[in-house]
């Protein structure tokens, strides 16, 4: 039955990604984002079938329990892995692809300007840091990584690296994010000032240039 390999494939994914996860039982009963995308699958099927209310019941009832609020109508890939949970808020037309992992206090949300599609579209293999918001009916491409508090408001394409707010791509390159690597994430603060830097080191030359003539002038 797909539901039942649906989960079996949620738990795999666990124990792939999370080095604490020892076996797929400790991953069921104590992992809430399972939980969470368990209680969605039922949900999402009701809420496609135009039973929203009873769809918003399994939502809120799954929010309770969990800490993770998926809006019944967003759409969620395999292999989706929702690390501690806590706080994760998806909306209503959030399309969330394959592959993907989401930490703690992670909103998929809109900025109350948009109708229609109104929330983000994560392409797959997408690494979503903890408490990084990422506002807006945009895509993220494939195999980006959005950095740890940051504020994404724009379309980001494959292979970035996403940090800051407002967020700022920062790196591409053409590697995958299966080893959830967070601590290697480029440093915002120092990507500005190593700008200011050459700015500065810029307008000094073009200084020294004018002052170089000036004196030619005067010879």
């Amino acid at each position: 039955m797909a539901f039942f390999r649906d989960i079996s494939e949620d738990i795999k994914a666990v124990l792939a990604r999370d080095p604490a996860a020892r076996n797929g039982f400790e991953v069921l009963l104590c992992y809430p984002g399972v939980w969470a995308l368990i209680f969605h699958k039922p949900a999402h099927w009701l809420y496609q079938h135009n039973l929203k209310l009873l769809a918003r019941l399994i939502s809120q009832w799954a929010r309770f329990f969990t800490g993770i609020e998926i809006h019944p109508g967003a759409t969620i890939g395999k292999r989706c892995f929702i690390d501690h949970g806590m706080a994760v808020v998806i909306g209503e037309t959030a399309e969330v692809g394959n592959d993907v992992t989401i930490y703690q206090a992670v909103t998929l949300g809109g900025t109350g300007k948009d109708v229609g599609k109104r929330h983000p579209t994560i392409g797959n293999n997408v690494v979503i840091s903890s408490g990084a918001k990422v506002l807006g009916p945009f895509k993220v491409g494939d195999h980006s990584k959005i950095g740890a508090g940051s504020v994404v408001l724009e379309e980001v394409p494959d292979h970035c690296t996403v940090v800051g707010i407002p967020g700022k791509i920062v790196r591409r390159y053409n590697v995958k994010t299966e080893d959830l690597n967070q601590i290697d994430l480029p440093d915002p603060i120092a990507v500005e000032l190593e700008c200011l830097r050459r700015r500065i080191v810029m307008l000094e030359n073009r200084l020294k240039e004018m002052e170089k003539g000036k004196e030619n002038e005067n010879i």
